[in-house]
């Protein structure tokens, strides 16, 4: 359990995205190729694509929430359904320990202005980002022993 949550945080630091970072740390669990994990949250960062909206490390957690709890069958809204509960428990979790999936909200500061600009090069624009990660690894953690 610890080793997902560390791991997370360590992929962050060493440069990867939170989205992919968390993809990246459960990737294995189901059998999803780590190369691939991190290529199909590369595009989740910065609130998807450094927009600012949903935080990365967000939803890097809903696509795990997917592959644990998702379904491939359309008729099967029972699973749609239920997968839709558990991204918004973990959603108002992240929320509540966090304050905010809003990156920018979360950040302090909003990539698309020309102040955000300045700020997002400036030492320190991440720093609270290895803690976002990791309550987000956290809270996994706890749905998926479930």
């Amino acid at each position: 359990m610890e080793q997902r949550i560390q791991q997370a945080v360590d992929l962050f630091e060493e440069g990867y995205s939170c989205s992919q970072a968390i993809l990246a740390a459960y990737a294995g669990t189901f059998n999803l190729d780590r190369n691939t994990a991190l290529r199909i949250a590369s595009g989740l960062g910065g609130g998807v694509g450094r927009n600012g909206d949903m935080c990365g490390a967000v939803t890097g957690a809903v696509l795990v929430l997917g592959l644990q709890f998702g379904t491939t069958d359309p008729k099967d809204k029972t699973a749609k359904f239920e997968t839709y509960k558990k991204v918004r428990m973990f959603t108002e979790e992240f929320k509540h320990r966090a304050g905010s999936v809003v990156c920018r909200e979360l950040l302090g500061f909003d990539f698309n202005t020309p102040e955000g600009l300045i700020r997002v090069n400036q030492p320190g624009a991440f720093e609270h980002c290895p803690e976002f990660v990791r309550i987000a690894a956290e809270i996994l953690e706890s749905m998926l022993d479930k």
